[in-house]
């Protein structure tokens, strides 16, 4: 959706509300109530109770409901009861890459299993060419033996982390194009891939 006003074009794009501990499911059921194109993504945790384990469902970034909105207009969302502000830089509202809430939410409906992850700056960038997740870019980390690629938030400094096999991932070049194959010539072996 596109609101001229003196010439000039405003889009919607996503921002983080920054919301109270726990009022992350309502303030995003109140938020489409109104209107505003929301996003909550969950997913399930294993919490322990005194006697059994539960699969109890979790916000992904736990404090924090994405809306998609025109800045001039997001006063309704600010009078929600949990909301405590948008995140921003002093008064100004920061928004969130469309490709970054893109990524988690293929990320998310992938099947596979995802959880928070900690924010990484450096690292590995790499392309998923094949899986449910193909054509996603992201970081590569290894946990407990396990392949997982890292998706953030710049913004927010929050990231997810998506078990993968390891075999689905191409490295990134700095410019982020996939790596070309080298191949080195061995005088016993003939071509082989590096």
């Amino acid at each position: 959706m596109s609101i001229e006003k003196t010439g000039e074009s405003i889009s919607e794009q996503w921002y983080a509300l920054h919301v109270q501990s726990r009022h992350e499911r309502v303030v995003s059921t109140i938020a489409r109530g109104k209107g505003y194109e929301e996003y909550l993504p969950v997913y399930q945790s294993r919490r322990r109770w005194s006697d059994r384990f539960k699969s109890v469902e979790c916000a992904l970034f736990p404090g924090y409901v994405f809306c998609r909105l025109d800045p001039r207009y997001r006063l309704p969302l600010l009078t929600i009861p949990g909301v405590l502000r948008f995140v921003g830089v002093g008064n100004v509202l920061a928004p969130i890459d469309d490709e970054e809430i893109s990524a988690i939410r293929t990320a998310m409906s992938s099947g596979l299993s995802a959880e928070p992850w900690p924010f990484l700056e450096a690292g590995q960038r790499v392309r998923l060419q094949e899986g449910p997740l193909a054509g996603m870019e992201g970081l590569l980390v290894e946990v407990r033996k396990r392949y997982r690629v890292v998706v953030s938030v710049t913004l927010l400094q929050r990231s997810v982390a998506v078990e993968i096999e390891r075999e689905w991932v191409a490295p990134l070049s700095a410019s982020g194009r996939p790596m070309p194959v080298q191949v080195m010539r061995s005088p016993a072996a003939g071509l082989q891939q590096i």
